[in-house]
């Protein structure tokens, strides 16, 4: 199934926008919803709210009167703090119930409001986030909650800023126009990326990928989708795998590149590369058969020293490969060695993006890359491979170690 995370700050438009992808199929786990549920009257979770702030919490019916709580937790980061430690661990299970009841191919799109405070980004496919401008939502609340100025920047304080939440996003949308226009990305987004992305998870392939090898000015946002996606890809198989790190073209600043992530999996050995296989898969990033090794080069050519498994996103709008490799084999030793001589070096810069300009004009027909890839691999052996070594040993660069995981 594909796990989506939706938040966004109060105001926000989130609920609109969860309600519309239920509308479309998906299966929605309101956490303010399940927050409401975990403190009627009789469950544990009031007991324990009661116990934290006092009978005068309760209404004359006995329910919890939440707007006389709201008044004393809201502003208090102390008391907040001691509310969200009784009903978040109740909503995750209850959310947890809810997801294990959906099938293979659905799509389960869980609405947390603090799901960047508290820290559940790596447990989704992709976070969605509903964005809309400060003095947009404080005039929202105004007009449909009744609140003063001062209310309302009082609870907007209580969560992540704008910048935290959209940080944390692998997909915004811009709520500061019309519902209408809201509604129409959210349709859009649902056609051309979410159902796709649920369909090749349930089919265990990755996005189908058609554009040649066009290069792209270096993104400054390609380190940060590269942070968010490997956070995601360690939590997959924390026990496992030992680094990603982010390598190629796109982690060299200043440098062109296809729009493709590369990250790097660093594992103890291929034993566990095929272990984790099915996680990862689960993750987001399917196996691609029939990659199984890089390009062996002059001072090392035994090409079972440079076996690797190769796995792609699963995800429509955002490419990425994932070449797993063991610690200490050449292969992955080149990869990190290649990305931080380019990072250190602005001839090599030069020399590497004209090279790779003039294949992509060559091979600019193309519907795919591999011909592009294939083009490339006498420059890496005969070119770089010499130039980089010799860098190596003139600054003593030595590959990156990691903690053993236990």
């Amino acid at each position: 199934m594909l796990k989506i995370g939706l938040t966004g700050g109060i105001a926000s438009g989130k609920s609109v926008v969860a309600a519309r992808l239920a509308e479309l199929g998906a299966v929605l786990v309101d956490a303010d919803a399940l927050a409401r549920e975990v403190v009627e009257p009789g469950t544990p979770g009031l007991a324990r709210v009661v116990e934290a702030f006092g009978p005068e919490m309760l209404d004359e019916a006995g329910r919890l009167d939440r707007a006389r709580l709201g008044a004393v937790v809201f502003g208090d980061a102390a008391k907040l703090a001691v509310l969200n430690g009784i009903v978040h661990p109740l909503v995750r299970e209850a959310a947890a119930g809810i997801v294990a009841a959906a099938g293979d191919g659905d799509i389960v799109v869980q609405d947390i409001p603090l799901l960047v405070e508290t820290g559940q980004g790596n447990s989704f496919h992709l976070v969605l986030v509903v964005d809309a401008p400060d003095d947009v939502r404080i005039r929202r609340m105004a007009e449909h909650r009744g609140m003063t100025p001062g209310e309302a920047d009082s609870r907007m304080a209580a969560q992540a800023s704008r910048e935290q939440r959209n940080a944390a996003a692998d997909v915004v949308l811009d709520n500061a126009g019309t519902r209408d226009q809201l509604l129409a990305m959210v349709d859009s987004l649902w056609a051309d990326r979410l159902r796709p992305f649920a369909d090749n998870l349930r089919r265990g392939v990755r996005a189908r990928r058609t554009d040649g090898p066009v290069l792209r000015a270096h993104q400054a946002d390609w380190a940060y989708q590269a942070a968010r996606i490997g956070a995601r890809i360690l939590a997959a198989a924390p026990g496992d795998i030992l680094g990603v790190d982010h390598i190629g073209s796109t982690a060299v600043p200043g440098l062109a590149a296809k729009d493709v992530l590369d990250l790097q999996v660093t594992v103890p050995d291929l034993a566990v590369a095929d272990r984790i296989g099915p996680a990862l898969a689960a993750a987001g990033f399917p196996s691609v058969p029939g990659v199984q090794a890089d390009t062996p080069k002059p001072e090392q050519p035994d090409p079972e020293q440079w076996q690797k498994r190769f796995h792609a996103n699963a995800d429509p709008g955002r490419a990425v490969n994932l070449h797993v490799r063991a610690a200490g084999t050449p292969g992955w030793r080149y990869a990190l060695l290649f990305r931080d001589w380019l990072r250190s070096d602005p001839a090599a810069v030069v020399m590497y993006e004209a090279h790779k300009r003039e294949l992509s004009a060559r091979h600019s027909g193309d519907t795919g890359t591999a011909r592009y890839a294939d083009a490339k691999e006498p420059w890496f052996t005969d070119v770089a491979w010499p130039l980089m070594e010799e860098w190596a040993r003139r600054t003593g660069w030595v590959p990156p170690s990691y903690p053993v995981r236990r």
